[in-house]
């Protein structure tokens, strides 16, 4: 599960749970650099952030836990870092489901940023987002925030990367998604060459699977079908740091601990492996 640009495990709530539940898989949540209980993020964030999170921390992570080929469950900026992962990484993603993810900078993105800024600065947006990321706070919304508003960005576009994507996919966004239009949704369905099912919702914003969730969750069942003779599993929680910490180098995941949680397709894993270096890091 990749969470949104303001996101962490915290605001999943029990949506692993209830994936679980309906497909019977188990359930990867962890929180990216700079969210929640992660390592801080140095800022400014790089303009390619989001295939920075897909290629240089998502797959090494899959490859941590010894997953395969897995589905993947993405919200905003979580949705576009999937589909980068399915697009360069065709052979470990087996599915994928976003919602309200971007392809492409356009106006009612940023009209929904400065939005969140005024509420950042002058309301209570900050108190509500310090319940979730903690010291992070900052770090997190100013690195959404001004990366999305910087003159550079302003052309950011990953449509070409779209033909690669073969694996089944779910494009869900609402019809009063704050942060962007249907051109969106359109872009996707357009753009990849596997099998694609496109779901706009009435009455639903930037978060489908709050306003929508049982929309949502039929959605993710069709997409991981073929998979439902595997036995259900525990939801797995990762963070930085939390209980079973392995200390690794800042150079493919961030300065800091990464926590194992229970069981996950066995024992959880006892090393961690930089990806700069062939020495795996112990507990």
């Amino acid at each position: 599960m990749l969470h949104e640009g303001l996101g962490c495990i915290a605001i999943w709530r029990d949506l692993p749970e209830q994936i679980r539940d309906a497909t019977g898989c188990g359930v990867l949540v962890y929180s990216r650099e700079g969210y929640g209980n992660s390592s801080p993020l140095t800022l400014p964030r790089p303009l390619d952030y989001h295939t920075r999170e897909a290629e240089t921390f998502l797959i090494p992570l899959l490859d941590t836990f010894g997953l395969g080929r897995v589905h993947l469950f993405g919200h905003s900026d979580g949705g576009t870092i999937a589909l980068i992962a399915a697009a360069r990484f065709p052979d470990r993603i087996a599915g994928a489901v976003t919602l309200a993810a971007h392809v492409f900078n356009e106006e009612e993105s940023l009209t929904g940023i400065r939005a969140a800024q005024d509420a950042f600065l002058d309301g209570d947006f900050r108190t509500r987002l310090k319940r979730l990321h903690g010291d992070n706070v900052d770090g997190a919304f100013w690195g959404w925030c001004r990366t999305w508003q910087e003159p550079g960005f302003r052309t950011w576009n990953i449509t070409h990367l779209l033909p690669a994507i073969r694996c089944p996919l779910l494009v869900i966004q609402g019809e009063s998604d704050e942060y962007g239009t249907l051109k969106q949704v359109e872009a996707i369905v357009a753009g990849v060459s596997g099998p694609v099912e496109p779901l706009v919702l009435p009455n639903c914003g930037h978060s489908p699977h709050r306003d929508q969730p049982g929309a949502v969750l039929a959605g993710m069942l069709r997409v991981v079908e073929n998979d439902l003779g595997a036995r259900p599993k525990p939801a797995l929680r990762v963070d930085w740091p939390l209980t079973i910490q392995i200390s690794f180098k800042r150079t493919a995941f961030p300065k800091g601990a990464v926590a194992l949680g229970p069981g996950f397709g066995g024992s959880a894993p006892k090393t961690l492996l930089n990806a700069a270096s062939p020495a795996p890091c112990r507990a």
